[in-house]
């Protein structure tokens, strides 16, 4: 039954954790046994053909490909990645690892050789899935890796590599899923790294269902008739994966899965009316990427698209009111981190959505905002973004790092045992959480603290900005400056003249103390493979 009320979803709600849960048998095997034809993966190719996969295909898939990587040594336990772009062989693969009681790594394809070296050695991964851009750059790597036995390409067998087509098309459809434990490890996801060296978050299979009621909030309570998702956020992170792919087909919700090379606005909202998708998680940054296509409900049939959602950064009140402006849609921002996803969420159907807000905590997790000591803080009071554990959503552990794990948790000695964030944020009087900065972002200058999220949301308004970041500079007398690092939209020059009317557009919009004391003209800016600002490339260069 769906609430009517925040207040309803929060007392009516109750966690149902069954002690044994397997991600693929939930969102792959129920499905296809009943309803073996429904769609749930429409692949498109570059001319804009698509081709359907059901859930009985995926199934049989998964089966053939589980065989294969059984008979090849891949045991319950070990892990193995998944290198691939948006396809239907990502969530084969990643079905047939669940289904081996195995742990998925999932490894963005823009990763430069070090990137995958870090995460294939520290994972201690065994074998990988992925193509023929994978295997040229892991050709570099194997010596170093020498626990990295089997390599699977979709594109061939050659370079050290099995052919994926042959391996499935040799083995038997038919698999035992190991009835794993819903504690038993799933998945593991490396942080983005926007502060410090990528750690392995180690999930499991329960993971899936923790996200489950922020997602409803996320859609407006999906499923309902023509839901259709789609996300250009990469399937490796957490918000693709899981804030979108995994928990759509859960609901029998079909996927549409595009390969990008990069985010192109205009192929974006051609993309949606083409397949008529209902429902879209779109990062930030890609939603102000959204804004400078003009018009677009005229130029685009935008008809189907019913829910629009984002997380991964702060979205900002000008990005929110673009897209009620332009789209007639309310955009329901979430808020969580690779160790605890999805805690925060808006959703316009229960009214609860505010602008610059990232919502109010999802029914099941307990959020708050709290000192170094672990003591709530006051209404309005800025402090570190909380989540009390135990929660089905939080991580197992980090891998390899048990001290990194016991450093993530901090006691208020009462009631509560924390895991902190390392964000910044406030809780105003109704509830709803905003989003201040990481604790490394906040910028200190003349005594004032700035969430670096304000300076850009100011930024953005201004008619010559597409996208922009603001960083601390040291400063001998106000400590540190804000810095703002300025892509401009098509038709503008940069110029000094044009820094000064910037620097003026927000000095008179915020005020003096927060405005950016030097701009920088970039053709772009740094983006971790999750589309985040990394900050600290910013801060190093200031």
């Amino acid at each position: 039954m769906i609430p009517t009320s925040y207040e309803g979803f929060v007392s009516g709600f109750r966690w149902r954790i069954p002690e044994h849960y397997n991600i693929a048998v939930d969102v792959c095997d129920r499905w296809a046994a009943a309803d073996p034809t429904r769609p749930a993966i429409l692949d498109v190719d570059p001319a804009g053909r698509v081709e359907t996969w059901s859930y009985a295909a995926l199934a049989e898939a998964s089966n053939r490909l589980a065989n294969g990587l059984r008979a090849h040594g891949v045991r319950a336990g070990d892990r193995v990645a998944v290198l691939l772009p948006q396809s239907p062989a990502v969530v084969v693969a990643h079905l047939a690892i669940y289904k081996l009681g195995a742990v998925a790594l999932p490894l963005a394809v823009v990763f430069g050789p070090e990137g995958l070296l870090h995460r294939l050695s520290d994972a201690g991964a065994t074998a990988v899935v992925t193509h023929a851009g994978g295997v040229a750059k892991l050709a570099t790597l194997r010596d170093a890796l020498p626990g990295l036995a089997l390599v699977i390409s979709t594109d061939g067998a050659g370079d050290g590599a099995l052919g994926y087509a042959d391996l499935v098309g040799a083995a038997s459809a038919d698999f035992a899923p190991v009835d794993t434990r819903a504690d038993d490890p799933a998945l593991m996801i490396y942080t983005s790294g926007t502060t410090g060296p990528p750690k392995g978050a180690l999930h499991g299979h329960r993971v899936l269902l923790g996200h489950l009621p922020g997602f409803s909030m996320m859609h407006d309570f999906m499923p309902k008739p023509g839901d259709r998702m789609w996300t250009p956020a990469d399937w490796a992170w957490a918000g693709g994966l899981l804030n979108a792919l995994l928990p759509s087909l859960h609901h029998g919700v079909a996927v549409v899965a595009r390969k990008a090379e990069k985010f192109d606005p205009e192929e974006a909202f051609r993309l949606m009316a083409d397949l008529a998708v209902a429902n879209a998680f779109v990062p930030p940054t890609a939603l102000r990427m959204l804004r400078i296509v003009e018009e677009p409900r005229r130029r685009f049939d935008l008809r189907a698209l019913r829910t629009l959602a984002s997380a991964g950064e702060m979205l900002g009140p000008e990005t929110f009111h673009w897209a009620e402006q332009a789209l007639g849609l309310t955009i329901n921002e979430a808020y969580g981190q690779t160790e605890c996803n999805l805690v925060l969420a808006s959703c316009a159907a229960l009214g609860v959505a505010r602008a610059g807000s990232t919502g109010r905590p999802v029914p099941g997790h307990r959020v708050a905002v709290i000192r170094p000591d672990g003591s709530p803080a006051a209404v309005d009071e800025t402090g570190q973004i909380a989540v009390a554990r135990p929660d089905p959503v939080m991580f197992l552990r980090y891998w390899n790092d048990p001290e990194a794990t016991e450093r993530k948790f901090v006691s208020d000695g009462v009631s509560a045992d924390w895991m902190t964030t390392g964000d910044q944020g406030r809780m105003d009087a109704d509830g709803y959480v905003h989003f201040v900065g990481r604790d490394d972002d906040v910028i200190t200058s003349s005594g004032y603290r700035i969430g670096p999220g304000e300076v850009e949301d100011c930024l953005l308004r201004h008619p010559a900005v597409a996208l922009a970041a603001a960083v601390g500079k040291p400063d001998p007398v106000r400590t540190e400056i804000v810095k703002a690092f300025v892509v401009l939209r098509p038709g503008h020059a940069a110029s000094d003249a044009l820094a000064a009317e910037i620097q003026a557009f927000v000095r008179t919009r915020l005020s003096a103390h927060e405005y950016p004391r030097e701009i920088a003209f970039r053709t772009s800016l740094p983006l971790t493979t999750t589309g985040k600002i990394i900050r600290r490339v910013l801060r190093d260069e200031a």
